[in-house]
């Protein structure tokens, strides 16, 4: 069978990377894809801002099965327009990827179903925006209430800097977008766990769970990136917690979802912050995280295929994945200066040698091949990613391979999974 990704990540080269291993699938086309990705599949040009691109590139190539990687073209609706057209898509439709694509949205279905999450005002001007942030202690979270590509979240230490994050939303010189509305939100603290379950509308089966470092500084300092690396163990969420997040967080999510009238098929991405008062709802994704997804698929033994498959035929209650034991890590290789501006064109080299450290997978995320040779192409370049028993073993992998990695300006966190490493 031919499988068509939409995506040109990082995550979208494990999807293709995984999905090349299926004994089912004769081809692997991405679109628009990167410089890693052309190596184990086809690569064509696609708008992914552009609805009518994707659906006729899609109906170009009449794929078996597409897969969407990113969040923008399930905001847009392509699997709504690829279903119409007698299409296979995994992921959800306009209407159920809401969850992602507005963040007010998200908060008033948590509080409707009664799943946990932290206390929070809707805000449609920055007039009211200022006087509810006097109703919450400092410090609080502002967010963008439409997709911001992992930079609409701002912790805001004091009343100045809430204000400023404010103003900025609306204004537009904070995001480049004027926000018509945004979220103030309490505070938590807590352990970020990222908890991925397949669902095909009506029931849910949970992936590895993993713990992703947002922040571009060690220790968890400087501003939020669209993720810096991420770990994946057995024992990141003991059984009986999963249990609980699974049924009170996920199913219940899934069931809410469908009692509305927008049933949800594909990934749920629930990210959840563990809290003394239990797991609350940071946030959700409508879609595989990213870098969550590389840690994960390293560990996957099950036909991912066939698993994507089950959920788009409702058949997910007769799946069960099976999973490596051991850990799994990715550690995200990025541009200096990123998240902010960054140089692209760089050539790198060592690539080769990295994929050679045993258990190693090199997924590129912002690469293009230019005239035989791989270069730079955006913040977040590379996920290296690794397998092992022990979490201290895949982290030795990652960052060996890592080190036989170049080019000008390679910045990379060396405390990836620092929290799990102070548990032991």
């Amino acid at each position: 069978m031919k499988v068509l990704i939409l995506g040109s990540g990082g995550r979208e080269h494990a999807l293709a990377w995984a999905v090349a291993r299926s004994p089912r699938v004769t081809e692997v086309v991405c679109a628009p894809g990167n410089g890693g990705i052309a190596q184990i599949a086809r690569c064509v040009p696609v708008d992914l801002k552009s609805l009518d691109a994707m659906v006729a590139l899609a109906e170009a190539e009449r794929p078996e099965l597409t897969i969407v990687g990113p969040e923008l073209p399930l905001s847009l609706g392509i699997v709504d327009a690829l279903q119409e057209r007698g299409l296979r898509a995994f992921g959800p439709t306009k209407a159920a990827a809401m969850l992602e694509s507005s963040k007010s949205f998200a908060k008033r279905f948590l509080e409707r179903h009664h799943i946990p999450t932290a206390k929070y005002a809707i805000c449609t001007t920055a007039a009211e925006a200022e006087k509810a942030i006097g109703v919450f202690h400092l410090p609080l979270v502002v967010k963008a209430d439409g997709l911001a590509a992992g930079k609409g979240v701002l912790i805001c230490q004091n009343r100045t800097e809430a204000v400023d994050s404010v103003r900025g939303l609306f204004d537009g010189s904070l995001l480049g977008v004027v926000e018509q509305q945004i979220v103030i939100e309490e505070f938590l603290e807590g352990e970020e766990i990222s908890f991925l379950c397949l669902s095909d509308g009506k029931c849910a089966v949970p992936l590895a769970a993993a713990q992703d470092h947002k922040r571009i500084g060690e220790g968890d300092t400087g501003p939020n990136t669209g993720g810096m690396g991420v770990y994946s163990t057995d024992d990141l969420l003991e059984p009986g917690m999963r249990e609980w997040v699974l049924k009170h967080i996920a199913e219940a999510t899934i069931r809410g979802m469908a009692e509305e009238g927008a049933p949800f098929t594909g990934v749920l991405y629930c990210g959840l912050m563990m809290t003394a008062r239990g797991p609350q709802v940071l946030e959700f994704n409508a879609r595989f995280g990213d870098p969550e997804t590389q840690a994960i698929l390293v560990r996957m033994e099950s036909d991912l295929v066939e698993a994507l498959e089950a959920a788009i035929d409702g058949r997910l209650d007769q799946t069960e994945l099976r999973w490596k034991p051991g850990a799994a890590v990715c550690v995200v290789a990025s541009s200096a200066g990123y998240p902010g501006s960054y140089k692209t064109g760089l050539p790198m080299t060592g690539l080769d040698a990295a994929a050679k450290v045993p258990g190693v997978q090199v997924f590129h995320a912002g690469s293009s091949l230019v005239e035989g040779q791989i270069v730079t192409a955006g913040g977040r370049v590379l996920g290296v990613t690794a397998a092992d028993d022990s979490l201290e073993g895949a982290l030795a992998r990652a960052y060996q391979a890592l080190g036989e990695i170049h080019f000008d300006g390679i910045y990379f966190r060396r405390d990836i999974a620092h929290r799990a490493l102070k548990k032991k």
